[in-house]
């Protein structure tokens, strides 16, 4: 885990990097358990959460680590 991680919240807009460019959407929660995201499973924990996603493009539910996101502005 890094030293100081990226925190985010729901309701904040982020991007990540994508093989088409960058993604965009918005935080729906923060997961902090193993749990299933379209087919994929979620490594998640308290001390390693990871961000649930409604991309912007396409409306789906997409899963990220706090070190690939970065805020975005509204």
């Amino acid at each position: 885990m890094a030293a100081e991680q990226r925190k985010f919240r729901r309701g904040e807009h982020v991007s990540w990097a994508s093989h088409s460019g960058r993604g965009h959407g918005v935080v729906t929660d923060v997961i902090t358990e193993r749990t299933r995201i379209r087919g994929r499973t979620v490594d998640a924990s308290p001390q390693e959460p990871q961000y649930r996603i409604r991309n912007d493009h396409s409306g789906r539910d997409v899963a990220h680590r706090p070190e690939a996101l970065r805020h975005e502005p509204h």
